[in-house]
């Protein structure tokens, strides 16, 4: 992920370091640190990810004058560095491991844990590297909520296809039934009536009178009367591979009950996501374009986190991996593609949110939709995926714009009518 701070964070190169530098090769539960003045190492030691190791680098970084902290971003593994450093308010840079690679690399390759720190504190006295800015706590927050939603959505397409594949052999008309094959009514009807024995023996009022007692969902006479009647009709005409006292019924309610926990549990986070991002100022002005909705919004902040910090829109790109990496060699000349060096959730994101408002153009005039149709009409029209990471770019662009300007979207103040297409 690409290192890209504002103007006002600190610049360290060569004889111009004024701090000790503190390096550290991360690993897990440990890592190497060596300390360095004026290029000189003054002392090197390896520390646990524990009370008593951070306890000696507290002592360390006590000793150094005006120290600042590098280490690569290595995941969770550099998670405790990171509070470490947060609770003693020091200064620190998470390196970008390509980056440092390409700074720092040589013909010989040999590599340690020990040498890796060295090699950083060296690559620190001799290239720019800017610190990291630490985000505010609502926005730390918004990104773990992201991560977490994101996970929970993943353990919730994972179960649903478990669930249909046993519904199949026990009770597979039953699919039929909703149009929402994961909502809350579907599942705890499916609970109730796994089987088509289960059905078979009930009246239509009692179905319906058992429909409107035990789901979640209020549901009215004429709809739970409406259920009943579809529930008898499959359950005369079913024959499923296994018989009510089958173990795919046990599995059939368990990914049901499953389901059913984890979409309360989405519910829950999607609930504080908009808590956290409703008293951020870019939060209504992400809400006020067209196909950004109020999830699709919080979800922007907790990736993006305070986009004011980039210093242009063209940083905001590099930062999620959209800009482009175009090669050129003599007569040969590679087509041009996105890096992918970026945030990939961010990314992942920002492309369906421009896949919703192409869906959703019919509820109000959008000038990306407008930017996305004038690129597939061109003389030489852009192939879909071409299209749709252009007008990733330009959403981006208009968003921090808005952000910048602190204003929300209005159709006419935008380009959509012109006549030159960016590239």
């Amino acid at each position: 992920m690409l290192n890209v701070m504002s103007n006002n964070f600190k610049f360290f190169k060569g004889s111009d370091i004024l701090s000790d530098v503190i390096a550290l090769d991360v690993s897990k539960n440990h890592s190497y640190v060596v300390w360095y003045r004026n290029k000189q190492c003054m002392d090197e030691f390896d520390c646990l990810h524990n009370q008593v190791g951070f306890k000696h680098l507290k002592a360390v970084t006590d000793s150094a004058d005006n120290p600042a902290v590098y280490f690569e971003a290595t995941g969770v593994y550099s998670r405790p560095v990171v509070r470490f450093c947060q609770d003693n308010h020091l200064p620190y840079t998470q390196l970008n491991p390509l980056e440092l690679h390409l700074r720092s690399e040589n013909l010989r390759r040999v590599k340690t844990d020990q040498l890796d720190a060295h090699k950083i504190a060296r690559s620190v006295t001799e290239n720019n590297y800017r610190q990291t800015e630490i985000w505010s706590r609502d926005y730390r927050q918004l990104r773990e909520l992201t991560r977490f939603c994101d996970q929970i959505t993943n353990d919730i397409k994972l179960a649903q296809g478990k669930l249909y594949t046993a519904l199949e052999q026990t009770f597979p008309e039953e699919e039929q039934l909703f149009k929402n094959k994961i909502s809350k009514l579907a599942l705890n009807v499916i609970l109730l009536f796994p089987h088509p024995d289960s059905v078979h023996g009930l009246s239509r009022t009692k179905l319906k009178n058992k429909l409107m007692s035990q789901t979640d969902k209020r549901l009215s006479k004429t709809k739970g009367l409406k259920y009943a009647e579809k529930l008898i009709t499959f359950a005369q005409i079913s024959y499923p591979a296994s018989d009510i006292n089958s173990i795919q019924v046990q599995e059939v309610r368990y990914y049901c009950r499953q389901l059913i926990d984890l979409i309360k549990q989405k519910e829950i986070l999607i609930d504080q996501m908009r808590m956290l991002s409703d008293p951020l100022p870019a939060y209504q002005i992400f809400i006020s374009m067209p196909g950004i909705g109020p999830l699709s919004a919080s979800q922007l902040l907790g990736e993006l986190g305070d986009i004011t910090r980039f210093d242009d829109a063209n940083q905001l790109n590099a930062y999620i991996g959209i800009d482009l990496n175009r090669y050129q060699s003599g007569q040969y000349q590679r087509q041009d593609h996105i890096n992918k060096r970026g945030n990939p959730h961010a990314r992942a994101l920002v492309y369906l949110i421009v896949r919703n408002m192409i869906r959703q153009q019919a509820s109000a005039p959008n000038h990306i939709v407008d930017y996305y149709y004038r690129l597939k009409k061109r003389p030489i029209p852009k192939r879909d995926k071409v299209a749709i990471v252009a007008c990733m770019n330009r959403t981006l662009k208009c968003l921090y714009a808005m952000t910048m300007a602190g204003t929300k979207y209005v159709y006419a103040y935008t380009d959509s009518k012109s006549n030159n297409v960016q590239e």
